[in-house]
């Protein structure tokens, strides 16, 4: 909760301004930690249901990314935590994330560790990430693990980032397909087929085809999209569900040509996790479950699941893993070869780096093979179109 105040300094000067806390008594004990009179304070109202939905107080992952370089970039210099923050609060691009780092530096000041104050803005930072802060501050690394960070969050934002404009282009193209088809349909073929009906003459097999096609859209085309609409909220509502997201997970992993993309999009991010939180000293089995929690497939994070339950009973982590489709028998012999030579930070790390380098490779020659082939299918579907009702055409027009 926010709560707005007043104090006195030990001036004398009365100060107001906002503190995050879990409750009230929380607020007024990390203010006196300060050496502050508390003359007033009550929780910040309710500002409306659009300020929180609000553009403005969006903090995108880019934003997350850019901050935690800076933070590494500042520990790097030997500067304080407290100032760190406080840098960032005041000279930050997005005034949402200013806001949260200038909390984030109170807390720090009321005597707060880092990883406590940043667990109270769970929205910004993810379990993996408070996990890896607290592991850096018991093991005095601190440093070392925001440059960790920094660099995994840079990798995964990257990778992500080319998935995603990989596939604009190919849906840009089919929706492109579509309304020309849709406005041919409509608009075009309606009218040239009451020229060819009039003429009298024989109409070939596959006009006839694309006549009624035509005539069916514009019939129950407007009942069409109201099904389409219906069933599109129906499976985004089925999509919210746990059988519904586990059926979505499946899909990306099992379709054709897209689905090694997903799986080795998944392996790099539960690979890369991995690395990062085991360098950084976090225990094989919370290293587990933190990673399952982020991989974002609910067919992964099955497996991860139950590779926590085989690791806490002792077995290897290659054999938790063995046996799995989704798990390539290369990464599992090289987990294998890893904790045998007690170098499995270092095998991670390598097939994180040929995961990651897998993904960007199928997505350049995806890339290179959609373009002209959505391009030439959009060409030669307009043209059988076209061709189909003005082959009818000339031969009424050389009739004449």
């Amino acid at each position: 909760m926010i709560f707005n105040y007043k104090t006195i300094g030990q001036d004398g000067v009365e100060r107001g301004g906002s503190i995050e806390a879990s409750n009230l008594d929380a607020a007024v004990l990390a203010l006196q930690k300060k050496g502050l009179i508390v003359s007033s304070i009550h929780p910040e109202e309710n500002k409306g249901l659009f300020s929180s939905w609000s553009l403005l107080n969006r903090i995108s992952t880019r934003d997350v990314v850019v901050v935690s370089r800076q933070i590494a970039t500042m520990f790097n210099a030997q500067v304080s935590a407290m100032q760190v923050f406080r840098m960032l609060a005041t000279d930050n691009a997005n005034p949402a994330l200013g806001k949260k780092m200038n909390e984030i530096a109170n807390d720090i000041q009321a005597g707060n560790q880092i990883s406590v104050a940043m667990a109270k803005h769970d929205t910004i930072f993810s379990p993996f990430y408070i996990s890896m802060v607290r592991s850096g501050e018991e093991s005095g690394k601190l440093k070392d693990v925001f440059n960790y960070l920094a660099d995994h969050l840079e990798r995964t934002y990257d990778t992500t980032s080319k998935v995603r404009s990989a596939l604009i282009y190919p849906a840009f193209v089919a929706t492109t397909f579509i309304v020309v088809m849709l406005l041919m349909f409509t608009m075009v073929i309606p009218k040239i087929a009451s020229i060819i009906k009039d003429s009298g003459q024989v109409v070939p097999i596959y006009t006839t085809i694309v006549m009624g096609i035509s005539q069916f859209v514009v019939d129950y085309g407007l009942l069409m999209l109201v099904v389409l609409a219906i069933s599109g909220v129906f499976l985004w509502q089925y999509a919210k569900t746990n059988s519904g997201q586990i059926a979505l997970d499946d899909a990306k992993v099992k379709t054709p040509y897209v689905g090694p993309l997903y799986r080795k999009l998944y392996l790099s991010r539960m690979v890369d996790n991995m690395n990062t939180l085991l360098i950084s000293g976090v225990p094989m089995v919370r290293a587990l479950e933190l990673t399952s929690d982020v991989v974002d497939n609910r067919i992964y994070e099955g497996i991860l699941r139950q590779s926590v339950e085989d690791v806490k009973s002792g077995r290897p982590l290659s054999d938790a893993l063995s046996g799995k489709d989704e798990i390539p028998m290369i990464l599992v012999n090289m987990i294998k070869v890893g904790e045998e030579t007690g170098e499995l930070g270092s095998v991670l790390k390598t097939m994180a780096n040929f995961y990651r380098r897998e993904v960007l490779n199928q997505i350049d020659v995806m890339v290179g093979m959609i373009e002209p082939v959505m391009i030439v299918g959009l060409g030669v579907g307009v043209g059988v179109l076209l061709a189909s009702v003005l082959m009818p055409i000339y031969n009424i027009s050389s009739g004449m």
